[in-house]
């Protein structure tokens, strides 16, 4: 949960266009977006994927992902000898985020770093998708979510908040929304705490230290750059497994795919990072605990449409970051399930 780093570019096809969006419901403030347009006759044209960041990458990350899933539908319709099908896509940066300079309207008057929750996010998402959406036959598009850290908490919600709308969620190292990030390590200053259950190479001192890294840096109440206040995030999914999926479009349970870090790389990279947290802790609490509740997420819809927990081999927090191809493919075959399932 570290620094993120942008890879290599990936040449971005003209379909891939950006604009500035006035919300009607905010109109002092702009969002940048990335878009692209849907085409085509078949199933694809109706749903609409939308990429969710989280706190850290901004939409910037998720170009590759565009790009590639058209790469991919242009090469079948090629296979096919027919026009590539595709779907509307959609990126953007939340206010205070990446390229969204503006501030967040509704912060005016509210304590600095507190201005705004992620129910507001759901709202302004749900506006945007109004302001974007193009309907086929009068008939709305079912949803994608394509999400990392957060924004999976902001599908879920969104999911929940706005019934028969999402047909689909990639969830990609969602947020553990449930968590303080600091009890999950032993408490030293416990009566039940029994030093002899540390791991050989963990002692008391690194124990405590841990657990003051991560109140600083990631307990609800930090502040962070564009003010979502997080606060109220445990209280909003208390649990990984509810509230269930089950009215998704069309009244259909939607499918939902979770994907986790690899455990050995994360610790690596949670070892060698600013947090340097010390690797034996990232495997015996932080990986274990996040395991846990992407089983948890794996519950949220019907058995046959789950699938997960999948772990993404050589990746950290940040998968669409650190492989792209994988997420395309995981992506792409979604689209299929979701077509076909129209």
């Amino acid at each position: 949960m570290d620094h993120a780093l942008p890879r290599p570019a990936v040449a971005l096809p003209p379909c891939i266009t950006f604009e500035s969006i006035r919300l009607n419901t905010k109109p002092t403030a702009c969002l940048e977006c990335s878009s692209v347009q849907s085409a085509g006759d078949s199933g694809y044209s109706n749903i609409l994927v939308v990429f969710l960041n989280g706190l850290v990458a901004p939409q910037s990350f998720w170009l590759p992902i565009m790009a590639l899933i058209l790469r991919r539908l242009n090469a079948v319709g090629a296979d096919t000898g027919s026009d590539a099908p595709r779907p509307q896509m959609l990126a953007y940066d939340r206010y205070g985020q990446g390229r969204t300079i503006d501030r967040d309207p509704g912060d005016e008057g509210k304590e600095e770093g507190y201005g705004h929750d992620t129910l507001d996010v759901v709202r302004d998402l749900h506006q945007l998708i109004i302001q974007t959406t193009r309907d086929s036959d009068n008939r709305p598009k079912a949803i994608m979510f394509v999400a990392n850290s957060i924004g999976c908490a902001i599908a879920r919600l969104y999911a929940e908040q706005y019934p028969e709308t999402v047909a689909g969620m990639l969830l990609l190292d969602s947020i553990m929304a449930n968590s303080d990030f600091v009890s999950i390590f032993p408490d030293p200053d416990s009566p039940d705490f029994d030093p002899a259950s540390l791991p050989a190479d963990v002692t008391v001192e690194m124990l405590y230290e841990t657990r003051r890294k991560f109140r600083e840096v990631f307990h609800p109440s930090v502040k962070n750059p564009e003010g979502l206040d997080r606060r109220n995030l445990a209280n909003l999914l208390p649990d990984a497994d509810k509230p269930l999926l089950t009215n998704g479009f069309d009244g259909k349970a939607p499918f939902v795919a979770v994907v986790g870090h690899d455990p050995e790389w994360f610790a690596k990279e949670s070892l060698q990072g600013s947090m340097e947290t010390p690797y034996s802790i990232s495997m015996s609490y932080t990986n274990p605990t996040w395991r846990r509740y992407n089983e948890g997420l794996a519950k949220l819809t019907t058995l046959e449409k789950a699938s997960g927990p999948i772990i993404a081999t050589h990746c950290g927090h940040f998968i669409q970051r650190d492989d792209p191809a994988f997420v395309v493919e995981l992506a792409c075959k979604m689209l299929e399930s979701i077509v076909k399932d129209l």
